[in-house]
């Protein structure tokens, strides 16, 4: 039974305040905010609103940097994300050379520079969304030797002469990303614990269809690798991810120094590079993704809806998310009430109705004994009389009647059509069906007439599963004259 479910897996995220304070706790981000609040009349600017050589000193003391080794590059790179995230605003250089600025521009506070003590968790969090496109846009930028090469006769950077896609590379990280992302998400990934480098390069090169990978291929993957642990140290200190570099031990590639030696089975992969996505990356990457048109759902998102809404939403929800959603939304509403809009969400002969009411039954678990007048209210309800049993009969409740015949085999052959729907047809679907029909002597002979929508699929998937043969046979028979019927 088809399903359009969601593109990816959703996500717990943290909230928007844990999420705000770990954006302004990210070493660049905090260094930019630094600068800007530095920053005054006498600060000087080029062309393009970069610190100017003399300044770059200044500026890396104020950050506690040295001024002699990397830390004016450092200061330079949390400046240009300053301008970039609007917490520093300039002024266009003076083109006469004779005002006070010498032909710089100058620099002062953004308006964005308030909203980081006075804005609210997601006035903070748009700024360092805007601070991770900026270290995107860096991080898919042409590497420095590449760039040492394209140099022309004037001085100036050739770009025709650079084998630079810069489309191309976004897509690429893009597509790390998002690998990392479902890695993280999806129940038995990754999860919380970190992925190697080379797998992560190869699930982006290595055809899924290939079985031992050749040595273009490998190649291939180690430049990829080189190319990603560049791009993860970048990544790193704008707060998007936890990155352990590749051991600079293993670039001994006679041929290439800049490669690592190949992997071997017997080597510790956590010396070719271990990334995980911090919590305020799946943030960033998931923001990134929806901006991109991706369904990338988060657990939560459904709690103001209608129970038709959540029902649908959490239809093929992994059974952590389907629970941390649904008791998001039943704490937001009385029990007797929740219970009773959950029911009437649960009701429906369309193809998704049976796996709703099994996602009713569950929800309905987590309202416990509270909402027993409202189930009691449905037992003769043909759709949901049967789950109303079960759910009573789960709490031992006294005085719950027995179903009659006919409910007994519509409750099947629902249940049976939730977990096809849930599930495909699993092993545990294969144990439920012999143990179904297995309780019911002439259960194909009564189940064909059931006036269930989807009588006909399910006797057919237990044609297919069925390990017993002559019990397979049946089904099939008894699906072609559910058709026939029909």
């Amino acid at each position: 039974m088809p399903h359009d479910g969601p593109t990816l897996p959703p996500v717990q995220l943290h909230s928007d305040a844990e999420l705000a304070r770990a954006a302004l706790a990210a070493p660049l981000l905090t260094r930019a905010v630094r600068l800007a609040r530095w920053a005054g009349p006498e600060t000087r600017v080029g062309a393009g609103g970069e610190l100017i050589d003399e300044q770059l000193p200044a500026a890396a003391r104020e950050l506690g940097l040295d001024t002699d080794g990397d830390g004016p590059a450092h200061a330079s790179e949390a400046w240009r994300l300053a301008v970039d995230t609007g917490l520093v605003e300039v002024t266009d250089p003076e083109t006469d050379g004779e005002s006070a600025g010498g032909g710089h521009g100058t620099a002062a506070p953004g308006a964005h520079l308030d909203l980081v003590t006075s804005g609210g968790p997601q006035d903070i969090l748009a700024i360092w969304q805007d601070a991770l496109e900026a270290v995107h846009t860096d991080a898919i930028a042409p590497v420095m030797d590449d760039l040492a090469d394209a140099i022309g006769p004037d001085g100036e950077i050739d770009y025709g002469l650079l084998d630079w896609d810069p489309e191309a590379e976004s897509e690429f990280l893009d597509g790390v990303l998002g690998n990392l992302y479902l890695l993280t998400v999806t129940d038995g990934g990754a999860g919380d614990e970190p992925v190697p480098l080379p797998a992560l390069a190869a699930s982006m090169i290595v055809p899924d269809d290939m079985g031992e990978p050749t040595d273009d291929i490998l190649e291939q993957v180690s430049v990829a690798m080189m190319r990603l642990d560049d791009q993860f140290r970048l990544l790193e200190p704008i707060g998007l991810v936890e990155y352990q570099p590749v051991d600079e031990s293993l670039m001994v590639d006679a041929d290439d120094p800049g490669e690592p030696a190949p992997y071997g089975d017997d080597e510790d992969v956590s010396r070719y590079g271990l990334v995980k996505l911090t919590p305020l990356g799946l943030h960033g990457v998931r923001a990134r993704m929806l901006e991109a048109g991706v369904r990338a759902p988060a657990v939560g998102e459904l709690s103001d809806k209608g129970a038709d809404v959540l029902l649908d939403g959490i239809a093929h929800y992994p059974e952590a998310a389907a629970r941390a959603e649904t008791e998001q939304w039943i704490g937001r509403r009385d029990s007797a009430a929740a219970a009773h809009e959950l029911l009437s969400a649960a009701r429906g002969g369309d193809e998704g109705g049976p796996l709703r009411r099994l996602r009713c039954q569950q929800a309905l678990s987590l309202v416990g004994s509270r909402a027993e007048h409202e189930v009691r209210a449905v037992l003769d309800d043909l759709e949901l009389g049967g789950l109303a049993r079960v759910w009573l009969a789960e709490r031992g409740a006294a005085d719950v009647p027995a179903p009659p015949e006919s409910m007994i085999f519509w409750l099947s052959i629902d249940t049976i059509a939730a977990q096809l729907d849930a599930e495909g047809e699993s092993e545990e679907l294969r144990a439920l069906v012999q143990g179904l029909t297995g309780q019911h002597s002439g259960f194909f002979d009564a189940a064909w007439r059931v006036g269930h929508p989807a009588t006909a699929d399910v006797l057919e998937a237990i044609g297919r599963i069925h390990p017993d043969r002559k019990s397979a046979k049946e089904a099939r028979k008894a699906a072609f004259k559910a058709r026939s019927r029909a």
